[in-house]
C-alpha cells in the first residue's frame, strides 16, 4: 500500500510540476505584457530622468525620445529631449526634432526660440536669424528675441541700423535686463 501512495504521489508531482511550465506562447505572452508595462510614457520618462542625472545623455535622450513615441506629454518631455540633446552637444539633431515638432506647432515661440539660439551656436546665422523674426511676428515682446536677433545684425551682418532697432526694442521691453548695458552700449546713439 505505501508503494501505491508514493507511486500517487510521483504522479501529484508530476502533475504539479507539468501544471506549472509554461508553454512557448504563454512564455512569448509573458514577455509582450513586460515590454508593454514597460513603454508606458510615465515609466520610460522617469528612467530618461534617472539616466541624465547619472550623466548619461545619450541613453536618456533615447527613453526620452521613446517616451514621446508612447504618447508622453509633449509639453513636459520635449524640453527633456532637447536639454539631453544641448548636454551632449548634439545640436543639430536638438535643431532637427525642434524643427519637426515646429511643424505641428509653428505657433511654440518658445521652442522656435530654442532652435533660433541652436541655429546661431552652429553658425548658421541665417536660420537662426529667421527663427528669431519668426518669434517676433508670433512674440513682438520676446524682448530676448530682439537682443539675439540684434546681436546677429550687428556681428553678422555689419547691419548696425537694424541693430539698433532691435536693441532699442530690448531695451524697452527689459530696461534692466541681463544684457542691457551691453545694448546701450551697441546703440548709435546712446539713451539714458
Amino acid at each position: 500500500m505505501t508503494r501505491r501512495w508514493s507511486f500517487v504521489a510521483v504522479l501529484l508531482a508530476a502533475a504539479a510540476a507539468t501544471a506549472c511550465v509554461r508553454t512557448p506562447a504563454q512564455r512569448i505572452k509573458d514577455v509582450q505584457r513586460s515590454v508593454q508595462a514597460d513603454r508606458q510614457p510615465d515609466k520610460l520618462v522617469e528612467r530618461g530622468k534617472l539616466f541624465a542625472a547619472l550623466g548619461d545623455e545619450n541613453r536618456a535622450s533615447q527613453y526620452f525620445s521613446a517616451a514621446l513615441d508612447n504618447g508622453a506629454d509633449t509639453k513636459k518631455v520635449l524640453p527633456l529631449l532637447l536639454q539631453s540633446y544641448i548636454v551632449s552637444k548634439r545640436y543639430r539633431v536638438a535643431i532637427d526634432v525642434g524643427k519637426n515638432y515646429l511643424q505641428k506647432d509653428p505657433e511654440d515661440y518658445h521652442l522656435r526660440y530654442l532652435v533660433g539660439t541652436l541655429y546661431a551656436a552652429i553658425g548658421d546665422t541665417s536660420d537662426a536669424r529667421t527663427q528669431f523674426e519668426q518669434v517676433l511676428v508670433t512674440k513682438p515682446e520676446h524682448a530676448q528675441a530682439h537682443y539675439a536677433l540684434a546681436v546677429l545684425l550687428r556681428d553678422s551682418d555689419n547691419d548696425w541700423v537694424k541693430a539698433d532697432y532691435h536693441f532699442r526694442q530690448y531695451l524697452e521691453l527689459a530696461p534692466r535686463g541681463p544684457h542691457a548695458e551691453e545694448a546701450r552700449a551697441s546703440l548709435l546713439k546712446k539713451v539714458p
